[in-house]
């Protein structure tokens, strides 16, 4: 739900558009007509991996157009002349069950038949990844067998087939990033041993935004005596990266590894609490590579503009 005008900057960028909103779409076709190809956003009410904070597809979401509107849809768009080459889809993250994802593609293909002139399918992703050990995550192979099936069928039936679309980031990303943390102490009450470390909800948000679960690894000792441990963060806030972690005994100085830190890491990362944000290396070949480095207070200070009163 962006402003207007950074469509009509999207459009002289030619970037594609894709538009999830009635109004925006009547916006849209009023100004560009069938000049610049849109693709549409559809919202199918169903519910992947029952976490209404990483679901996108739901009645209740505020992405996409509702497949009950698709009449006012054709409407805006005969009356307009628009060119739709693609329809989109994301119901969200952590699809746990392959036929959830076929369901909502199957609403997709029977909406696709309203459009001849498609060209393109976006079925999103929300491919699960394993957070745990032997935690479960999507079959793709299955799903793809399914999938292509599917669409060859459909696209038998029109004079030009469509492309199947994804954007597996996530799936891709997840569990090749870990964020590594040290140790800064060990602060027991007297109803928890808690773990502090020198990061928090700045750098790693997703378990105090979605509840979502990180592995945690001490890797300066993995085979230390099993403890029971909270891991806190360094902000002034609740930041806790995991509740009730059995660790091997954890001391001071210790490096701890979070793993799947690879999605939505340093990308949601920020600079709360004036703290920076750390480096990011790449490991390539056994070699390690400086890709982006640490911040320094010069860094957090460098948009501010010096007053003289």
């Amino acid at each position: 739900m962006v402003a207007f005008e950074e469509y009509k900057r999207a459009v002289e960028l030619g970037v594609h558009i894709n538009i999830d909103s009635i109004a925006v779409l009547e916006h849209f076709g009023h100004d560009f007509g069938g000049t610049v190809p849109v693709c549409i956003r559809v919202n199918p009410h169903i519910m992947a991996g029952g976490n209404e904070r990483i679901s996108t597809g739901h009645i209740d979401s505020k992405f996409g157009i509702s497949i009950h509107q698709l009449r006012h849809v054709q409407r805006i768009v005969a009356s307009h002349g628009m060119h739709i080459n693609g329809l989109h889809m994301h119901t969200g993250s952590d699809i746990l069950d392959t036929e959830v994802f076929l369901q909502a593609a199957e609403l997709l293909l029977e909406t696709a038949e309203q459009f001849p002139d498609l060209t393109f399918l976006d079925l999103g992703s929300g491919f699960k990844v394993p957070y745990k050990t032997d935690d479960i995550e999507t079959n793709i192979e299955d799903l793809g067998e399914r999938l292509s099936a599917r669409l060859n069928t459909f696209s038998a039936s029109r004079s030009k087939p469509v492309e199947l679309w994804f954007e597996p980031g996530k799936f891709l990303v997840s569990e090749s990033g870990v964020l590594l943390v040290t140790v800064s102490q060990v602060k027991q009450t007297t109803a928890t041993v808690f773990v502090g470390v020198d990061s928090g909800l700045n750098h790693l948000i997703r378990p105090m935004l979605y509840g979502s679960y990180h592995h945690i690894r001490n890797a300066s000792s993995p085979n230390g005596k099993p403890r029971i441990y909270t891991v806190v963060g360094n902000i002034c806030e609740t930041d806790t990266f995991g509740w009730d972690r059995k660790l091997p005994e954890v001391h001071e100085g210790d490096v701890l590894a979070f793993h799947n830190a690879g999605a939505y890491g340093m990308s949601m990362a920020s600079n709360y609490n004036s703290r920076p944000r750390p480096a990011e290396v790449l490991v390539h070949n056994g070699a390690a590579h400086l890709i982006r480095k640490r911040e320094t207070m010069d860094d957090l200070l460098l948009t501010q503009v010096e007053m003289q009163l």
